[in-house]
């Protein structure tokens, strides 16, 4: 099989994960101009306050009908701290320490 083959068959494939970034990304923002969540900068600088750490990720997810941001941090010693934070108002949710134990409420 000719190469321009190839690449004209995997081509469509690789739009696919873009496609899908810009739907979350769209998403984000609609919630954010309609008022059901605050911008992602505001939850950062909120997490960043009380848990200095490096940012690995964040995500706008639907956990039980309401919209959370979970955001994930390195922080010092190597643990890794997931945060879930109320998307509307701000309001943290849960901490999660990966092998500190169990997980503990703010």
């Amino acid at each position: 099989m000719p190469m321009r083959w190839i690449v004209a068959l995997l081509l469509p494939l690789l739009a696919v994960p873009a496609a899908l970034a810009d739907t979350d990304q769209d998403r984000a923002r609609a919630a954010v101009e309609q008022g059901r969540a605050l911008p992602l900068r505001t939850i950062l600088d909120r997490a960043a306050a009380r848990f200095p750490g490096q940012l690995l990720e964040a995500e706008l997810e639907e956990e039980h009908g309401r919209l959370v941001y979970e955001i994930k941090l390195l922080m010092d010693g190597g643990r890794v701290v997931k945060l879930h934070y109320d998307a509307r108002t701000g309001d943290l949710l849960a901490v999660k320490e990966r092998g500190a134990g169990k997980d503990r409420r703010p």
